[in-house]
């Protein structure tokens, strides 16, 4: 897959709008999962924590193809 071709699949992906609200409430699942997690449970808290990095990763991820950005970092040497 082309650089160009990357570019203009997230792009398509991101006009999605159902997949928009999809990513926002699963975000917000996790974030509330979080915040309400009992206050000596710190493995639920800390699971709740790393799937929202996840899920911002993935998005930010997604932006950065839609505009273009070269991810010539993240493909492995070879």
């Amino acid at each position: 897959m082309t650089d160009d071709d990357r570019k203009r699949a997230a792009q398509t992906v991101l006009e999605v709008p159902f997949f928009i609200q999809l990513w926002d409430e699963l975000e917000q699942a996790a974030i509330n999962g979080c915040i309400y997690a009992k206050n000596t449970d710190h493995e639920t808290r800390q699971a709740y924590a790393a799937e929202v990095r996840a899920i911002r990763s993935v998005r930010q991820r997604l932006e950065s193809a839609a505009s273009g950005q070269s991810s010539a970092g993240r493909k492995a040497p070879a």
